[in-house]
Order: structure tokens, then C-alpha cells, then sequence
């Protein structure tokens, strides 16, 4: 898979984005130093804001990084001299990255989103009446229910087999959830190890016979999909633009930024899967500049305040999320996932993950 990878990363390196974040002026501008690195595509709006921009410079800080696919950012990092930092989207290639590295330190988690399914308003209440999702009456907030999911993947369910689905002419074919590649993306990867995880009986694939005993349901959900994104953008800017398949998987962060910064969400639902998986943005800081960076989005409460302006949970001062989303009506956001009753599932081991994902995508064993 790594030679794969490669392959990917190489692309991603023709195709990319690059930018640099460069204070627009003040007395900072001209003592910052430069912090190079590699990111996650979903991070790539809070890096690009003028906001952020100016509070870093404030630290003295002036990033220039490449916006890449998390899973492709291993290789990508490890043939690529003289970065600062890596920032992927979630622990898993954040261990590959310091395994290439050879570093041992725990890195630092600034903040995170949890993985939802997003639907429009008329499909969440037909998942409700045919007991795929709930809404909490007195929190407004929804869920959607993993197990019956993963029943109705292997009953092969359709649309119009649903009460109350007919009459929705866009409401065909098979049940199931769009997601981004997992030999790609973070959020692809992490979709296929919240499957494996239920379909183990909430327990986490920890050997082959976990893998071989998933390899065909995490084939189909993946196959059902046809051309899978390489982005989390992508597959949500359908979505916004009424094209494709009405159920996706992506961050929490998506929708909660358009939200927080008044942006128009129609009817769409924020579904959080009764068990899901935690996007932790993990930074790999592999100079003392990045460590700075590391630091600083951590702990600077400025940042904080404009992370959750980009619908991201910061590890830190986590109640900055809670007040933020409190009065949005439409979508609803659980303020406190654990009252919300949301299970994290655990994630399995690197080498687990990358087994799983080739059985995903029906590479060989």
C-alpha cells in the first residue's frame, strides 16, 4: 500500500494546493519566521483566513504549507526535505508519519471533530420512521443508528423498501453512505475502521480473522459507492449542491463552520452515528519552529476562539464549542457528546487500518 500511496502522493504533489500564510502588514510582518509544513485539505480555510493569519503573526509565526490528503501525506513527508510540522487529520497517519520520521514523543492533538452523516431534513425524518436514526426531543439532536446501518447493508435494503419513501423520486437504489477513499483520506479511513468496529461486535479488529470476517461488508459499502474523492471537500460540495447520494459522511467541522459563521444550511441534519470516530488533528512537529506552531494552536486562547469559528473542537477550552453552537437552531450540534450519548469507537492499530482499507477496496490480502 505504501508504494500505492506513493503513487497517489506523487499526483497529489502535481495537483496540490500551496500557499502561504503571510501577515497582510504590521510590525510583526517583518520578524516572523517562517514554519513549513504539510496539511489536511479540511484545515486548509482556517490556515487561508486572514484572521488566523494575523494572529500567528502576532507569535511571530508565518506558515507556508502544502494542502494534501492525510493518508497520502506520509509519503509526502517522508520524500520532501526541510518541513517544520505535518498536521494530517487523525492519529493513524500521524504514527506513520512519525514512524518515518523515527520519532518517539506523544504529539499534540490542538483539536478535533467527530466523523457525522449529513442529510437533508426530509431523508433524516424517513430514516427516523424506519428506526435508521433518532432525534432527541428535549436536545433537538439527532443520531444515527450504526447497528441498523450495518443490518440493512447486509439485507442489501433499498430506498423504496422504507416506510414512507415513496413519493421522493430522488430516494433510489441501495442504503448507503458516501464517504471519501480511504487509501486517500482521513475520513475515508476512519469510516472504514468505525464499520470494522460494529461489525465486530463493538469490539476493535485487532488480527487477520477481524479482517477477513469485514472483508465483505466494507467491500460493499465501498463498492456501492463507485469514484470515491480524495477530500472531504468534495463529496460535501455535492452534497450542498444537491448532487449524488443524499446520505454523507464527513466532520462535524464542515457544517458547524458554515453555521458558526452565519452561512446559509437550509434543512441539512447533522447526524451523529450513535458510534463514531473522533478526527483528532494531530501535529508532528519535527523542528523547533514546529513545535512553536504546535504550541501556539494549542494554547493561545485567540486561536482557540477562531478554530471554533471553523467549527473545530479545541482540546482545550472545550466549552468555546458548546457557547458557539448553543443557539443554532437549524442544524442542531450536540453541545456534549457524552450526554448526547455518542461512543467513540477505537481505532485499530496502523498496520490493522491499512489491512482493512485494501480489504475495502478489494486489494488482496
Amino acid at each position: 500500500m505504501r508504494r500505492a500511496l506513493g503513487v497517489l502522493a506523487a499526483l497529489v504533489l502535481l495537483g496540490g494546493v500551496t500557499y502561504a500564510l503571510i501577515p497582510d502588514d504590521g510590525p510583526a510582518a517583518g520578524k516572523a519566521v517562517t514554519v513549513t509544513g504539510l496539511i489536511g485539505s479540511e484545515k486548509r480555510a482556517f490556515f487561508e483566513s486572514p484572521e488566523v493569519k494575523a494572529e500567528l503573526a502576532k507569535q511571530g509565526l508565518e506558515v507556508r504549507a502544502d494542502s494534501t490528503g492525510s493518508w497520502t501525506m506520509s509519503e509526502q513527508a517522508q520524500s520532501s526535505s526541510g518541513l517544520d510540522f505535518a498536521f494530517p487529520a487523525s492519529t493513524a497517519p500521524a504514527r506513520e508519519i512519525q514512524r518515518n520520521w523515527g520519532q518517539q514523543d506523544s504529539p499534540l492533538v490542538p483539536f478535533y471533530s467527530p466523523l457525522v452523516v449529513v442529510a437533508h431534513a426530509p431523508v433524516a425524518q424517513i430514516l427516523r420512521d424506519n428506526k435508521l436514526a433518532a432525534r432527541d426531543d428535549a436536545s433537538g439532536v439527532w443520531t444515527f443508528r450504526m447497528d441498523e446501518y450495518v443490518n440493512a447493508l447486509k439485507a442489501k435494503r433499498k430506498w423504496q423498501d422504507l416506510v414512507n419513501a415513496q413519493g421522493h423520486a430522488e430516494l433510489s437504489g441501495p442504503i448507503f453512505v458516501t464517504t471519501t477513499d480511504p487509501e486517500s483520506s482521513s475520513s475515508g479511513a476512519l469510516y472504514v475502521a468505525l464499520l470494522s468496529y460494529v461489525l465486530n461486535g463493538d469490539l476493535v479488529v485487532s488480527d487477520d480473522a477481524g479482517v477477513e470476517a469485514a472483508r465483505p461488508w466494507l467491500y460493499q459499502a465501498t463498492a456501492l459507492q463507485g469514484g470515491q474523492k480524495s477530500s472531504s471537500d468534495e463529496p460535501f460540495r455535492d452534497f450542498l449542491a444537491g448532487v449524488g447520494n443524499p446520505l454523507i459522511f464527513g466532520y462535524e467541522s464542515q457544517v458547524a463552520a458554515m453555521a458558526v459563521q452565519g452561512q446559509p444550511t437550509g434543512d441539512m441534519v447533522v447526524m451523529y452515528p450513535d458510534t463514531t470516530a473522533y478526527s483528532d488533528h494531530t501535529i508532528i512537529a519535527r523542528t523547533e519552529n514546529g513545535r512553536r506552531l504546535a504550541d501556539v494552536l494549542q494554547n493561545d486562547v485567540a486561536l482557540r476562539g477562531l478554530e471554533v469559528r471553523f467549527g473545530f473542537r479545541p482540546q482545550a477550552g472545550g466549552e468555546a464549542f458548546a457557547g458557539q453552537v448553543r443557539g443554532i437552531r437549524q442544524p442542531v450540534f450536540a453541545q456534549d457528546l457524552n450526554a448526547a450519548k455518542v461512543r467513540q469507537a477505537t481505532v485499530p492499530s496502523l498496520d490493522n487500518l491499512l489491512k482493512l482499507t485494501r480489504a475495502a477496496k478489494g486489494s488482496a490480502k
